[in-house]
This record gives C-alpha cells, structure tokens and sequence, in this order.
C-alpha cells in the first residue's frame, strides 16, 4: 500500500512494486485522506497491506513556515494514525522524511545518529512523524533529499520551463548543498530495503553531492542551451523558511545494506532527461 501515490515517489514506487510482480495499491488526498484516523484504520483494516509505504506529506517548504498546525497534522499526526493501523494490520510502515530534520551547520555529511535539529517548520513536522513512525512496531524510516521525478513539479522541471519562456539568465543560490535524488533509483532503493528486513533508520540519496547552482548548471549544460547561471546567495530571494545550508546526507549505513551505492545523480539526472523527453 502506497499513500501519496500521485507524487513523484509515490508514482515511482507503485511502477517498481508492479515491474517486480508485488501487488500495489495507491492511494492519494482523493482517496484517503490520512489525516483522518478513522478512514486509515478501515482502508488498511480492509486492504491489510504486508508493506504500507506513506509518501503522503506537505511538501511546500515556504507554506509550511505559514501553515505550521496543517503541516505537522499531515507530516505528523497522520504517521500515527498510519503507525497504528499497521499494527493492527501487522504491516510494516516505511515513512519517507528528509534531510531538512538537521540544521545544516556539520561540517560533514549527516549519519543517521545525528540528532535532528530542525530550523524551519517543515523540518520540524517531518521529524514529528519520524517520532510517529518509531511508535509503529514494525518499522523502517528512510531520509532522502532534493527529490525529481516524473509525473510532477521539480527543480530540474523549474530551470527547464525558464530555459523555455527565453530566460537570459539564471540566478540559483549557491550557498545549499545536498544530494539531488531521482525517485525511480530511490524506489528501487526501497524495495531492496524492504526485501532485506532493513528496520530502523536509513539515509538513501544518490552518491555525491552540489549545490543548487551546481545542479542548475548541469541541467543547463545537458539541455544544450548556452543561458548563463548566476550563482547568488539565500538570503536574496526573502524566502519564508529558512534552509539548511549543507544537508548532504551519508550513504555509508546504506551502502552497507545494500553492498552498492546509488548511482551518482549526475547519472541519475541524464536519464531523468532521457526519459522525460522520449515522454
């Protein structure tokens, strides 16, 4: 059972789950709303998932610092209602959180002992439900970062749809740094966790990191278009949250899991274009 399942992950995870013959239910806002308690308990009471992925979340990292209560009660309170009903079910909960539960200010790529230490709203509502998820007897709780994928809006969507309006240049900051993600390898990544009996908490990002500036010019670059990328700084752009300015997330306990790394998001990112474009 996938929630979230017209997100980019959510898509992502239910393809994988059907390439690998399991059997897959996706459910979105239109069809369960997971902050009622009610509804999950008898949709889960009646499905009875062996697996229940929740890629459900308020995702919009400004709005969140607005919206705070609405966040932590989708981000939040609703892992515990999913927490519950996979218990009653005996299903494994795997929550998606994300590098935005730590500060920023190591000097090192995070482990997944770090105490978390959120400074924006949205952070702070996702770590709510990673301690949500932790109540479920069963559980598996997978940080991840700078997600693109197909079927939604993303940073790499963002640059190209400026590339077509005819922008002259572009001005990204350059002082954020983390690990750009591409749902199809994180699915996979997840199943592979799944299969293993890998509980507890896990970071799973492609190898290697950029900045947002780094990851504009590479988008650029592969386009093939010559429009200049300016690199400026965060507090430019008057943002209502504030961002961690170094989130790179450490594979190291992944890696061991799994015997491989993800592939380098350089990687990831030209066959991301590939199949967007053949789409």
């Amino acid at each position: 059972m996938v929630t979230g399942s017209e997100g980019q992950l959510g898509r992502a995870l239910v393809n994988a789950a059907a390439t690998r013959g399991m059997s897959v239910e996706g459910f979105d806002i239109d069809t369960l709303d997971i902050t009622d308690a009610g509804a999950v308990r008898e949709v889960v009471g009646w499905l009875r998932p062996r697996i229940l992925i929740n890629c459900a979340a308020f995702t919009a990292v400004d709005d969140c610092e607005k919206r705070e209560p609405e966040a932590t009660a989708v981000n939040g309170r609703a892992v515990a209602h999913l927490a519950a009903a996979s218990d009653l079910a005996g299903a494994l909960l795997v929550q998606v959180s994300t590098d935005y539960v730590f500060s920023g200010t190591a000097a090192r790529p995070y482990v997944e002992d770090d105490p978390p230490d959120p400074i924006s709203a949205y952070g702070r509502s996702k770590l709510a439900g990673e301690k949500a998820a932790a109540s479920a007897r069963e559980h598996l709780l997978l940080r991840t970062a700078w997600l693109f994928g197909h079927g939604g809006n993303n940073f790499i969507e963002a640059i190209r749809r400026q590339l077509e309006e005819g922008a002259d240049e572009l001005r990204v900051v350059s002082d954020q740094s983390g690990n750009p993600t591409y749902c199809s390898d994180l699915a996979e990544a997840v199943l592979e966790l799944v299969e293993r009996r890998a509980r507890g908490i896990v970071h799973v990002v492609n190898a290697g990191s950029t900045t947002w500036h780094g990851l504009a010019e590479e988008i650029v670059r592969r386009l093939g278009s010559e429009v200049p990328v300016r690199a400026t700084r965060s507090e430019t752009l008057g943002q209502a949250a504030p961002r961690p300015a170094c989130s790179e997330l450490s594979t190291a306990k992944l890696e061991a899991l799994l015997g491989r790394r993800l592939p380098d998001w350089r990687d990831a990112l030209n066959r991301y274009l590939e199949s967007a474009c053949a789409h």
